[in-house]
C-alpha cells in the first residue's frame, strides 16, 4: 500500500479527521505505518482515544479501500494528497487541511490566484446578476473563481466565470459522485472541463449539517479572499467569511438595499471591517501582486528580458485602440476596437492591472510609458 492509498483509507475511517491525522503522522511518520499499527501503539498518541484506536486498528473491517479505488478509476477522477504539487498551497497552510482531495478535472498552478465567491441560496435578481458580473470579470483577468456549487449565488458565480472563459472550481459538501443540487449536473461537467470539481468526502457521502461547514473551510482556505455577494444574517456564506477571517484572508462584501433581509449579512460584515465591494476593481486592487511590475514592455533605459505579456484577443484589440502618443476617450476606444462597451471596460481594467494603460480623469486613457 502506498501513501496515497493509505490516506484515502484514513480519510474513510470515522473519527479520523485532519487534526488527529496530523498527530498520528507526527508519531508514526507516514500513513501506511499508521494503518499497520496495533491498538496499543495508537493509544500512545495523545489525541487518540480508545474508540478511535479501535477503529484504526481494525480499519479493514469497515473500509472498502479496493472498492473506493475502483470507484475513483471508474468515475474518472483522481485524488490529491498534501505532498502533491497541485494540492492548493494556500489550503496546505490552514490549521486542518484535508487529508485528501477528490478531483474531477484539474487543479493547476494558476489556481493559486483564486478568489471565493459565496452567498445565499435564496437570492434576488440583483444578487444573481452581481455575482455573474463579478465572476466574469475576475475570470477574464485570470483569477480562478471558487464557490460551493449550490443554488443561488454559487451557481451564478460559476456561470459567470465560465462565460468569462476562465477557470472555476466547485467545492462539494458531498461525495464527488453525488450531484447536489441535481439541476447542476450539466454545470458540474462544464466546471470539470474548465477547472475542477473537488471534495474531501469519499464516494456516496451524502450532505448533512456537518458537511457544509467542512466544505466552506476549503472554499475559504484555498483562496486569497472571499467575496460575499448576498447573504442574510443566518446564511452559510457567513461561515465561509468567518473561516477566511480566521485564516487571515481578505473579506469583501457587496452592499444591497438597506431594507432587504438578504443583504443584512453583507452589511454586517462591512460594519465589522470587510471591504466594501462595488466592482471588480475593489477586489483586484487588494491583489496587485498578481500582476507583477515586470509584466510590461521595457523602457528605453532598461535592458534584459522581461516576462512576455499574455493578452487575450479583446485586450489586444483594446490596447491597439488606445492612441500610441495621445489620450483616448472611452468612446474613441469603443469605436476603434469595434467591441461592446462592457467588453471594452473589462479589457481596459485588465490592461490597467497589467500596467499597459493608465486611466486619467474623465475616463481618458493613455498607454503607460513605464
Amino acid at each position: 500500500m502506498d501513501s496515497r492509498e493509505a490516506f484515502i483509507a484514513l480519510n474513510m475511517i470515522e473519527g479520523v479527521g485532519p487534526v488527529r491525522a496530523r498527530s498520528l503522522l507526527q508519531h508514526f511518520g507516514d500513513a501506511p505505518t499508521i494503518l499497520a499499527a496495533a491498538k496499543s501503539q495508537l493509544l500512545r498518541v495523545a489525541t487518540i482515544g480508545n474508540d478511535t484506536a479501535e477503529k484504526i486498528s481494525t480499519w479493514e473491517k469497515s473500509v472498502d479501500l479496493a472498492g473506493e479505488l475502483k470507484r475513483i478509476t471508474d468515475f474518472g477522477c483522481h485524488v490529491l494528497i498534501q505532498s502533491d504539487e497541485n494540492y492548493p498551497p494556500s489550503l496546505r497552510e490552514i490549521y486542518d487541511p484535508p487529508l485528501v482531495l477528490y478531483v474531477k478535472g484539474e487543479l493547476t498552478a494558476k489556481d493559486k490566484n483564486a478568489v471565493a465567491m459565496v452567498g445565499s441560496r435564496m437570492t434576488t435578481h440583483y444578487g444573481i446578476e452581481t455575482a455573474r458580473k463579478l465572476a466574469y470579470q475576475l475570470a477574464y483577468t485570470g483569477v480562478t473563481v471558487v464557490s460551493g456549487g449550490a443554488r443561488g449565488i454559487d451557481t451564478a458565480a460559476h456561470q459567470g466565470a465560465l462565460s468569462g472563459k476562465g477557470r472555476t472550481i466547485a467545492v462539494l459538501g458531498t461525495g464527488i459522485n453525488l450531484i447536489f443540487p441535481t439541476e447542476n449536473a450539466e454545470l458540474f461537467e462544464r466546471i470539470a472541463a474548465n477547472g475542477a470539481v473537488i471534495t474531501q468526502f469519499p464516494f456516496n457521502r451524502p450532505a448533512d449539517k456537518q458537511s457544509f461547514p467542512i466544505r466552506n473551510r476549503i472554499v475559504a482556505g484555498m483562496t486569497l479572499g472571499t467575496v460575499v455577494v448576498e447573504a442574510n444574517l443566518s446564511s452559510g456564506a457567513l461561515i465561509t467569511a468567518n473561516f477566511a477571517t480566521e485564516y487571515g484572508r481578505q473579506i469583501f462584501a457587496v452592499p444591497g438595499r438597506i431594507d432587504s433581509p438578504r443583504s443584512k449579512g453583507c452589511h454586517d460584515l462591512i460594519k465589522k471591517g470587510a471591504k466594501l465591494c462595488e466592482g471588480v476593481e475593489d477586489i483586484l486592487s487588494e491583489f496587485e501582486y498578481l500582476f507583477p511590475t515586470s509584466n510590461r514592455p521595457a523602457s528605453v533605459s532598461e535592458t534584459g528580458v522581461l516576462p512576455a505579456l499574455e493578452l487575450n484577443e479583446n485586450e489586444q484589440k483594446v490596447f491597439d485602440a488606445v492612441k500610441a502618443d495621445d489620450e483616448s476617450s472611452i468612446d474613441e476606444i469603443i469605436r476603434a476596437s469595434g467591441l461592446p462597451s462592457s467588453t471594452v471596460n473589462v479589457a481596459l481594467f485588465g490592461l490597467e492591472m497589467k500596467r499597459l494603460v493608465k486611466q486619467l480623469p474623465g475616463k481618458m486613457f493613455v498607454r503607460n510609458r513605464c
